[in-house]
């Protein structure tokens, strides 16, 4: 049987499962959901030309990878899985392929830690939305269908809170959806670190209707002016396209010297027998392009901190909890704690947000500094091979 044809009856079978098993607290991860990760799914396959049993394997896992929650939400992948393997299985698929499919539905459990290519395209299918101008409206749909599997209603604030943490530890995998999402998820990131310092959680208590209005309309006058929030975002979205350029600009110094270092390796080398009179410019441009190597590559090479804090630092005010560099190794209670007292506290918050900007401009200075280095050392270096190639071919005639 053809893939296109089992693709057809996968979806069919798929969908019914959803209309069977309906739950209406469902209101996220939903047959609409995951339709527009199939959708996501396609465009990226597509864009990569995959051959067509790995885009077989990609398609039915989109379609696979959240039916699980019509059974069991805390370990939805797995019945995914298993609901995947006995349908390709009746269908005569053969066991590779389905444990592709199974890994591929696996990659999707949060942290995501996709392994290849196909697995990498499920994961940014399935989170395509926060890069995406649907993010809003599919970010009120989770909060409402965490709220009635909890049975509970969830502070706006917090839930943002958990947002931030999400976007902060996310990452696109694949090269495609990172220069088509980045740029909207850093939009997305900043309004809702925007709605977040121009919310602060306001404590009513019930034994004081009187202490609670004073309460709120002092945390009303504490909300800060809108030049400093747009300031605060303007400033981080700046230093990301900065950043990202920076990034760039390394890229296009470590691809051109690895072009010339290949050339000189397989080429020059060869021939500095029977062109003795060239060696001495061969090893110049050879020594040029590898220090403007290194330093390109220092000027990407990521530094990440320990990513702990304790609870002295949150009560001196001494972590920046807005940078995922500071807690990844913590537990989710610890920093949503953490980012509740700093959200109390309007020092504490402003403080955190001058902290993250100087960080981001140290990183940026560091990052310039070695490209401008790298830059100069190619410019004058390929200078001087070119005059000593001149100089050596002309003492030669």
């Amino acid at each position: 049987m053809h893939y296109r044809e089992i693709l057809d009856q996968l979806r069919t079978h798929v969908s019914n499962l959803f209309q069977s098993h309906e739950d209406k607290r469902l209101v996220y991860h939903n047959l609409e959901h995951t339709a527009q990760v199939v959708e996501n799914a396609v465009k990226i396959g597509n864009h990569y030309r995959l051959p067509d049993e790995d885009f077989f394997i990609v398609i039915a896992a989109c379609w696979f990878h959240d039916i699980g929650y019509l059974y069991d939400c805390n370990q939805h992948e797995s019945k995914g899985i298993s609901l995947a393997a006995d349908f390709l299985r009746e269908k005569g698929i053969n066991q590779e392929v389905i444990d592709k499919v199974s890994g591929c539905i696996r990659a999707t459990m949060m942290p995501q830690r996709p392994e290849g290519l196909l697995q990498q395209i499920v994961c940014d299918a399935d989170l395509f939305h926060l890069g995406s101008d649907s993010f809003k409206e599919r970010n009120k749909l989770m909060r409402k269908e965490a709220e009635a599997f909890f049975n509970k209603k969830i502070d706006k604030t917090e839930w943002r809170a958990k947002t931030i943490a999400l976007f902060k530890m996310h990452h696109f995998h694949t090269d495609f959806c990172r220069d088509l999402l980045n740029a909207k998820k850093a939009e997305n990131l900043a309004e809702l670190e925007s709605k977040l310092i121009t919310q602060p959680s306001v404590d009513i208590k019930e034994n004081s209707q009187v202490i609670a209005t004073k309460e709120i309309k002092k945390k009303k006058d504490d909300k800060p002016e809108r030049g400093v929030e747009t300031m605060f975002r303007i400033t981080s979205t700046n230093h990301q396209r900065l950043s990202d350029m920076a990034d760039n600009k390394a890229h296009i110094m470590i691809s051109t010297t690895s072009i010339i270092l290949s050339v000189i390796l397989s080429i020059l080398l060869r021939k500095l027998e029977d062109n003795p009179h060239l060696i001495i410019p061969t090893m110049i441009l050879l020594i040029v392009c590898v220090v403007t190597m290194v330093f390109s590559i220092l000027a990407t090479r990521p530094s990440i901190p320990e990513g702990i804090f304790t609870p002295d630092d949150i009560k001196g005010r001494r972590v920046n909890l807005l940078f995922f560099g500071n807690f990844y190794r913590m537990s989710l209670d610890d920093y949503q704690n953490g980012m509740l007292k700093m959200m109390e506290d309007r020092d504490f918050l402003y403080g955190s947000l001058i902290k993250d900007v100087y960080a981001q401009g140290v990183v940026l200075g560091r990052k310039y500094r070695l490209l401008r280095i790298a830059y100069n050392v190619f410019m004058f270096g390929i200078v001087a091979s070119v005059l000593a190639f001149i100089v050596a071919s002309a003492l030669v005639m």
